[in-house]
């Protein structure tokens, strides 16, 4: 089986569009199907790393000059670096030159809607969309949203045809098989915290990952200890390995590949929300979210409100003593920690990818 993936990563769309393709893409390696990636070399992009596990990537051109600020639908479109129309005329160009025919694209990217999926649907005999807003029509044979909202079972009822296949909800989640293995042999949690993990994404850009170091500073714990990521695309990485080197409880990451491990030995995390969320979701690891995108705030809401998680607000709106007033809550209060990870545990199983996997298999 061929299959296309067009995705972009950037400073602006962060890195986990990308790395929940590469999930997909793994599994369908291993399956034997030859898998290639689409994506432009918008500033920032993480192209390499695909490159890295030994993917081709098709680069498209991303010139400064050419982007435009959309006023128009999608909401997101100038997520894109160019308008819809140049980019499904060089998507097509990488189609049309593939050796044999193109069985799958795959396409996640919230600037792409059903214009763009229609003008290149002739060039792959079926279309996925990965997908997290519902804010936008779709023309593909099948949908995968897994994220959770109160309504997540009819958001995409009149946006996506009649015969288009939805895999909808937090089973479907685009997890590595790492964390489905980590699961098996996880600790039982019991809410008390004794350990913290930080992390705000691939990106960071307005450095939420300081202020959360700086509100556990402010605790008189120095028995607590921090694991802090930062992400690759980070800008303020040193300044966040400066202040971490002056607690001595803290220790920084760089980009790391064994985040499951370093959920299972955490007891509280703090951060963003984003694919990290199922990870989290799926090794009970109770959560402090803070938003730094909107289109973040309502699935997180529904989370909180079904008590799966702690929302602390969004980034422009929460300071250090919010994180402060709330991690003081959760020391005095395991109970409250455990039942999240109780709640969040039984949302999902880490086997989502497998799942959609089965269903891309089903198709053909």
């Amino acid at each position: 089986m061929n299959v296309f993936i067009r995705v972009d990563s950037s400073l602006e769309i962060g890195s986990g569009h990308l790395m929940r393709c590469l999930t997909l893409a793994d599994l369908l390696r291993q399956k034997g199907c030859v898998v290639s990636f689409i994506c432009r070399e918008l500033p920032g992009n993480l192209c390499h790393i695909a490159e890295g596990k030994g993917f081709t990537v098709y680069r498209l051109p991303y010139k400064e000059a050419q982007r435009v600020e959309y006023t128009q639908q999608p909401l997101h479109a100038y997520w894109l670096g160019v308008d819809w129309e140049l980019d499904a005329k060089e998507t097509i160009a990488v189609l049309a030159g593939a050796e044999g025919s193109v069985d799958w694209l795959i396409a996640d990217h919230y600037a792409l809607d059903n214009r763009w999926e229609s003008r290149v649907w002739p060039h792959a005999h079926r279309i996925m969309v990965i997908d997290d807003l519902a804010d936008r029509h779709h023309e593909c044979n099948l949908l995968v949203d897994q994220n959770f909202y109160e309504s997540f079972g009819n958001r995409y009822d009149e946006l996506v045809p009649n015969d288009c296949r939805k895999l909808l909800g937090p089973k479907y989640a685009l997890l590595r098989r790492e964390f489905a293995e980590a699961r098996k042999g996880l600790r039982q949690r019991n809410g008390n915290i004794q350990h913290i993990l930080i992390f705000f994404g691939g990106s960071d850009l307005t450095n939420e990952t300081t202020k959360a170091l700086e509100a556990v500073g402010l605790i008189d714990r120095p028995d607590l200890g921090v694991d802090v990521i930062i992400g690759v695309n980070n800008p303020n990485r040193y300044d966040i390995e400066s202040v971490a080197n002056t607690m001595s409880q803290a220790t920084s990451h760089f980009h790391v590949d064994n985040m499951a491990e370093l959920m299972a030995a955490a007891d509280l995390y703090i951060g963003a929300a984003g694919i990290t969320t199922w990870e989290r979701c799926c090794l009970g690891l109770p959560s402090m979210i803070i938003t730094v995108a909107q289109n973040q705030v309502q699935a997180i809401k529904d989370m909180a409100n079904h008590n799966l998680l702690c929302y602390v607000g969004e980034n422009s709106m929460v300071d250090a003593c919010d994180i402060v007033d709330r991690l003081e809550y959760f020391l005095k209060n395991p109970l409250c920690l455990k039942q999240y990870s109780l709640n969040s545990m039984s949302l999902i199983d880490g086997l989502g990818s497998e799942r959609c996997l089965n269903v891309l298999f089903d198709n053909e």
